[in-house]
């Protein structure tokens, strides 16, 4: 069977959880499992794993072993799903934030430019937003928001008003619609400008930054002290919040000190961050702009 998904960084973020005898532990986005069964792998008898996707493709994937929960849902809501299973407090969260090779390879999902099909980009079938959504209702002035703050595109006003002025004509219904609108606009690097632009409107579509911020706080109050936290981020936008996150208890970076002069953060980071080695660039080129950073909860 091909592979549903290639871990990254699979030896680093789970030796990096330093699993101990009856532990805790979250893989906050199973996807294909590889991490998960790695975790599974590596825990004693007594230890329990409890594993988060929203994407009902995955549960065909789900391995058969009494240690193993599984929650069909958004991981912004793990602090519910722990207090429901009784499952804290946690020694252990890994978090592969990337967006899985099912996900690009499936071209009714909408996620990769490579095929043409509909505009939907939602990791979790049963949401009301799509991307087709976002492109025909959004106003100019929110379109032109998301292509800058979460595609980084210096073009994002222009990119929007083409859009607005285009499903005037006829409404958007397309992936290829959508990239031949944008092609225009691209300077340089072809496949990295719509990789930033589709990264926009998937992030927009299903709320990313906001699940990740709610994640972080989130893992802040379930794990015991001494936990570890792995997370593996693809983009400045989402590596940028985990690293301010994990420094200074904010998501603006900005260190704060209580009256004794100690640190607000509720974490320290372990080691120093990591990247693929480039045997894992070039057997798996989705590795190539990860980035793992791992902390212990204070």
């Amino acid at each position: 069977m091909q592979d549903y998904h290639i871990p990254v960084l699979l030896d680093e973020s789970v030796t990096g959880l330093n699993l101990q005898p009856g532990g805790h532990y979250i893989d906050l986005t199973f996807g294909g499992g590889g991490h998960s069964r790695e975790i599974l792998r590596r825990m004693d008898s007594t230890a329990r794993l409890l594993a988060f996707d929203q994407d009902r493709d995955v549960i065909g994937q789900l391995p058969d072993d009494p240690r193993f929960l599984f929650a069909q849902s958004n991981f912004k809501y793990v602090s519910n799903f722990v207090r429901y299973h009784q499952f804290g407090p946690v020694d252990g969260i890994l978090a592969d934030l990337g967006v899985s090779s099912h996900h690009f390879d499936d071209e009714a999902r909408g996620f990769s430019f490579r095929y043409d099909g509909p505009l939907d980009m939602r990791m979790n079938q049963q949401a009301r937003l799509t991307a087709e959504t976002v492109l025909n209702d959004y106003s100019e002035q929110a379109l032109a928001d998301v292509f800058y703050l979460y595609g980084e595109l210096v073009q994002a006003r222009r990119i929007a008003h083409r859009l607005v002025e285009a499903r005037k004509q006829q409404r958007l219904d397309s992936i290829f619609a959508f990239k031949d609108l944008l092609l225009p606009f691209c300077r340089k690097d072809e496949k990295k400008f719509l990789a930033q632009a589709f990264q926009a409107v998937r992030i927009e579509v299903n709320g990313e930054m906001n699940a990740l911020r709610k994640m972080l706080e989130s893992a802040a109050t379930q794990l015991r002290p001494g936990g570890r936290l792995a997370v593996i981020t693809y983009h400045s936008l989402e590596d940028r919040v985990v690293k301010n996150y994990i420094k200074a208890g904010n998501f603006e970076g900005k260190v704060e000190q209580d009256f004794y002069g100690h640190s607000l953060s509720v974490f320290k980071s372990v080691g120093k961050l990591v990247t693929p080695s480039d045997s894992e660039m070039q057997d798996n080129p989705r590795s190539r702009s990860a980035k793992l950073r791992i902390a212990e909860k204070l």
